[in-house]
C-alpha cells in the first residue's frame, strides 16, 4: 500500500472542507428515474494509484460489465477527499455517480450535507440487510444518524506485529494477551544505550506511525458520543484508562525524552527502514498491509501477527481490535443513480468481487461471506486480521459531521499528557468535551 492509504484518519481530519450543498439526496430507488437496464456510461472515482491497485480496480469493472454489458464504468484513479468535496458541490455532467474515499472520518459530512444518497431505499428494494452482510464496525463508520450513505469497500484491521527472534531471544514463549502480559515483555524487550536504546519493546509515542489514542483506545471499548451527539470523553472511563496506560508505559520505558530521541532515529514508517522492519522495535501495532509491505520486502524479519492486547478487566474480549477502512458511495447529484447502484451493490456485496479485490492489495474483505470464504489468502499473518475484523468487540471511531476534528482535539491532549506538559488528565478531557462539542455546533 502507498503511504497515502494509511495514517489518513487524521491528517485527512485536518484539511477537508465540510461539505455545504444545497442539494438533497434524491433518495435512492425511490427518488432515481434512471433506467438501470438502459445503456449508459457511469463515471467512478477512487484513490487507489499503485499499478496493482488500478488493475485491481479495472478486473473488477471488466467483471461487472461482464454481468451487466449496458453499463460501462469510467474509472479515474487517484482522487483526493478535496477533489471528491469540489465535484460534489459544483454538480454537473464532469461530476462522478460512484466516489469511493479512504477516509471514513468524512462519512459524517457526507452523510449529513447529503453528498452522498441514503443507500437504504437501495439496499431494501435489492433485498439486502445491511445487519446480516457486513460486520457491525464496518456498518458504523460508513453511516451517520441512521443515513446509511455509504457501505464499506475493502476493510482494515489493526493488531499486534511482534519479532519472532527478539522473542525467543528473550525467552517469551506467546504474544501478550492483556496489557500487563504486554507492558511487561515491552520491558523485557528493551535494551537501553545510555541516552537511547539498541532495541525497543514497543513505541508508544503518538507521534510514532499507527500508535494513535484512537487506536489503542479501541481496546478500551469507548464511547466518543452520547446518542444526542454531545462528546462524552470527559466521563468516559475507557477513553481515560487508555490515555493512563499509555502515559504509565511512556514512563517505564524510559520516559518521553528518551522515547523520542530514538524514535528521530526511525525511517518512513512506509520505506523499507521502518521501525519495526529495521529491527529497531520488537512490537508493533499496524493494520494487515504491513505483512505485505514485510513479505515484498528484502528486510528478512521472522515476524508473527497476533490481536492487540486488552485491558486485563477485558480479558474476555481478546481479539478485537480497531477497525476502519475504504467506503463507496452515490453523489446526489448524479443522474444515474439506479445504474450507479447496480456497479456499488456489486462492488460491496458479491463475494467473488470482494475477495479477488482483498487478495489483490491485501486488504480485509469488507462482507460476512467473503471473511469466511476459503478463496481468501490464508496465510495466518493475514488471517489474524480477518478474525480481528469478525470479532464482535472490535470497534471503530463513530462519525461525526465536521469529520474527524474530535480526533485532532483527542490527539492534542495526549501529546500534552504524554509528554508532561500537562498532567491534568481529567481536566484536559473535560476540555476536550467542551470544544468537541462547540466545533460541531459550528459545523452544523
Amino acid at each position: 500500500m502507498p503511504a497515502s492509504r494509511h495514517r489518513r484518519h487524521l491528517a485527512a481530519a485536518a484539511t477537508a472542507a465540510v461539505l455545504v450543498l444545497s442539494a438533497t439526496a434524491c433518495g435512492g430507488s425511490g427518488g432515481a428515474s434512471d433506467d438501470p437496464n438502459a445503456k449508459t456510461t457511469i463515471t467512478f472515482w477512487h484513490g487507489w494509484s499503485a499499478p496493482n491497485e488500478v488493475k485491481a480496480i479495472k478486473d473488477n469493472i471488466a467483471a461487472f460489465e461482464k454481468v451487466h454489458p449496458n453499463i460501462t464504468v469510467k474509472a479515474v484513479s487517484n482522487i483526493t477527499d478535496d477533489k471528491i468535496n469540489q465535484a460534489l458541490r459544483a454538480g454537473g455532467p464532469k461530476a462522478p455517480d460512484v466516489v469511493s474515499s479512504f477516509t471514513t472520518d468524512n462519512v459524517g459530512e457526507f452523510c449529513s450535507s447529503h453528498a452522498f444518497v441514503d443507500l437504504t431505499p437501495f439496499l431494501k428494494k435489492s433485498g439486502i440487510d445491511p445487519a446480516a452482510t457486513f460486520p457491525q464496525a464496518q456498518l458504523d463508520y460508513t453511516q451517520y444518524k441512521g443515513d446509511q450513505c455509504s457501505l464499506p469497500l475493502l476493510s482494515d484491521a489493526y493488531g499486534l506485529y511482534y519479532n519472532k527472534a527478539m522473542f525467543a531471544k528473550a525467552g517469551i514463549t506467546a504474544p501478550p494477551k492483556t496489557l500487563s502480559e504486554f507492558d511487561a515483555d515491552a520491558v523485557k524487550l528493551t535494551k537501553s544505550n545510555g541516552d537511547s536504546y539498541s532495541q525497543l519493546g514497543f513505541m508508544p509515542d503518538y507521534h510514532f506511525y499507527e500508535s494513535t489514542i484512537t487506536h489503542f483506545a479501541a481496546q478500551f471499548d469507548p464511547t466518543y458520543f452520547s446518542e444526542d451527539g454531545t462528546s462524552t470523553v470527559a466521563d468516559d472511563p475507557g477513553l481515560e484508562a487508555a490515555y493512563e496506560w499509555q502515559r504509565k508505559l511512556v514512563d517505564s520505558l524510559g520516559g518521553f525524552q528518551k522515547l523520542e530521541k530514538y524514535r528521530a532515529s526511525f525511517g518512513d514508517e512506509f520505506g523499507a527502514k521502518n521501525a519495526f522492519m529495521a529491527g529497531q522495535v520488537a512490537m508493533l501495532i499496524d493494520g494487515e498491509w504491513r505483512g505485505g509491505m514485510i513479505d515484498d520486502s528484502k528486510s528478512g524479519i521472522d515476524y508473527a501477527t497476533a490481536p492487540f492486547p486488552v485491558p486485563d478487566a477485558l480479558a474476555d474480549e481478546y481479539g478485537k481490535g480497531y477497525t476502519t477502512g475504504t467506503i463507496v458511495g452515490i453523489a446526489s447529484t448524479s443522474q444515474k443513480q439506479n445504474a450507479a447502484w447496480q456497479f456499488v451493490k456489486f462492488l460491496t456485496t458479491d463475494t467473488d468481487a470482494v475477495v479477488s479485490f482483498a487478495n489483490a492489495i491485501h486488504n480485509v474483505p469488507s462482507t460476512k461471506a467473503a471473511l469466511a470464504s476459503p478463496k481468501v489468502d490464508q496465510d495466518p499473518n493475514f488471517q489474524t486480521f480477518l478474525k480481528i475484523a469478525q470479532n464482535p468487540h472490535s470497534n471503530t471511531t463513530p462519525s461525526s459531521p465536521n469529520g474527524g476534528a474530535y480526533q485532532l482535539t483527542l490527539q492534542n491532549v495526549g501529546y500534552a499528557y504524554e509528554s508532561g506538559k500537562n498532567d491534568d488528565l481529567k481536566g484536559a478531557l473535560d476540555k476536550a468535551a467542551k470544544q468537541i462539542d462547540t466545533d460541531i455546533a459550528q459545523a452544523q
